[in-house]
């Protein structure tokens, strides 16, 4: 079963600046066509060609436009369907190693702009203050519109210690701005900790990379020896995480939940599209890999949990916040998370190039599809302060704002979870939280984890003691000893 996982490849990312998208490599073998040619359409096509190579004001090279024609047919399907050069391919398998060359954004296309989803954690993006919302318009001095945004991202990219200057339109100023960058080797660390209180912890994953889930073992070893007993809360941040690995998320997704849940399927037109991936070392682990989940003290099962999602948590990190609300084992609190609900297949070709095709859809357990609706949290939390990348001061951008997006399959499905269920809403308005109303908090300084004014976090550990009172209260009462009863 392992096998078959590898082979099929799927995945479920953002789309990175200078990061390779989260990528398992699979060949689908030749199907047969089951309708007959288009010849109209492919004669108007030949038509076009020759009056290109024959009229176009400058020479152009076949190598050029038939690169340009394959990255058009993909990229108007979907905003996530992609043509990658050889160098782009290159790129790609790099990235899941977290280690990377660029800028660190999450982009999108809208309007034909470049549209910013996130900036990434400690990256050139993120210390030039770029917002999610973010238009940006203009690569030094070069127009945006008419890009592809593979050519967008070519320009991105560059040797490091090199700049750029990017034209960007923010929601809320008069005209655009600019801001220069330089470019980065990027290190992304995927798990970051924290005991934040005793017996309460906190652990982050920027992105779910290769190595995700061994990091996230250590990070919980790390904290039950800092705290000398068994936790009595988690809270899981799933805020502004792009995606990864699919495997990835399984294997986060199984540390919590009871050995063979299901945590997400995956349904498309081809039959290999079409698989139930459940909590097992078959679909978490890749090759000979030992399970590193079984260096996992047996109460992080059963442990109370929070997940905090936002806007910018997307793909992976939708598997695994949908798989641990469906099945009872954490309470999602936030924000509406990004909504992207598609399956990824890498497929290479014979060139050294590669595509990124759009294969499935994902569903969570109970068979929600969160594609262009994104995770509805049990407890809508606003966001009152700046954690890393936030979406305050910008405009959260969601699955959805995507041009040619995929619909929603089961848009009126709906479904409620454990302790609250929306519509409550906690603002720090409505919780006198005075710092939060009057000042959205302050950014994280360097080397800092988590920031103490970070208001959602702080519901989260306020839930987390409350359910620990209640299981205090409803435990059965011990029997006192007496010396009657001697």
């Amino acid at each position: 079963m392992r096998n078959k996982l590898q082979k099929i490849g799927l995945v479920s990312t953002g789309i990175f600046i200078g990061v390779a998208v989260s990528l398992n490599f699979s060949a689908i073998a030749d199907r047969e066509a089951t309708q007959p040619l288009p010849l109209d359409e492919l004669r108007a096509f030949t038509e076009v060609y020759g009056k290109i190579k024959s009229d176009y004001v400058e020479p152009v090279e076949d190598k050029k436009l038939i690169s340009q024609a394959i990255n058009g047919m993909l990229s108007g399907l979907d905003p996530h369907s992609a043509y990658m050069d050889a160098d782009e391919f290159k790129d790609l398998q790099v990235g899941t190693q977290g280690e990377f060359g660029g800028l660190g954004i999450e982009v999108g296309m809208e309007d034909g702009f470049v549209k910013v989803v996130s900036p990434i954690e400690d990256t050139p993006a993120q210390k030039a203050g770029l917002k999610s919302g973010d238009l940006i318009i203009k690569l030094d001095d070069v127009p945006v519109k008419g890009m592809s945004i593979n050519d967008a991202v070519k320009r991105m990219r560059g040797k490091p210690n090199t700049p750029i200057t990017l034209t960007v339109v923010r929601k809320g100023m008069n005209k655009p701005f600019n801001v220069t960058l330089i470019r980065a080797i990027i290190k992304v660390k995927s798990v970051k900790f924290k005991l934040v209180e005793p017996n309460f912890g906190y652990v982050r994953i920027t992105q779910f990379q290769e190595h995700t889930g061994e990091n996230l073992v250590d990070a919980i070893n790390a904290l039950l020896k800092e705290n000398k007993a068994p936790l009595k809360g988690l809270v899981l941040d799933l805020r502004n995480d792009p995606g990864g690995l699919l495997n990835s998320a399984v294997g986060v997704s199984a540390a919590f939940l009871k050995p063979n849940s299901l945590v997400v399927y995956t349904d498309g037109r081809a039959e290999d599209s079409k698989m139930h991936l459940t909590a097992s070392p078959d679909f978490y682990l890749r090759g000979n890999q030992d399970d590193y989940l079984k260096a996992l003290p047996d109460w992080v099962k059963s442990v109370p949990m929070v997940v905090l999602v936002n806007s910018g948590s997307a793909s992976a990190s939708e598997i695994v916040a949908g798989a641990l609300q469906d099945q009872k084992r954490a309470v999602i609190m936030g924000t509406q998370s990004f909504g992207k609900g598609s399956v990824q297949t890498i497929l290479p070709l014979g060139n050294g190039t590669g595509i990124k095709l759009t294969t499935a859809r994902y569903f969570t357990p109970s068979g929600r599809s969160i594609q262009a609706k994104g995770i509805t949290p049990d407890i809508v939390v606003e966001e009152g302060t700046v954690v890393g990348n936030s979406e305050e001061d910008g405009f959260g951008v969601r699955e959805v704002d995507l041009e040619n997006h995929l619909t929603n399959p089961n848009s009126t499905v709906t479904t409620t979870t454990t302790i609250v269920t929306p519509p409550t809403v906690i603002t720090p308005e409505n919780t006198g939280d005075k710092m939060n109303k009057t000042n959205k908090g302050r950014r994280l300084l360097p080397g800092e984890i988590v920031s103490k004014d970070d208001f959602q976090l702080n519901q989260a550990l306020s839930l987390l003691k409350g359910i620990n009172i209640l299981k205090t209260v409803d435990a059965p009462a011990k029997p006192v000893e007496t010396s009657l009863a001697k």
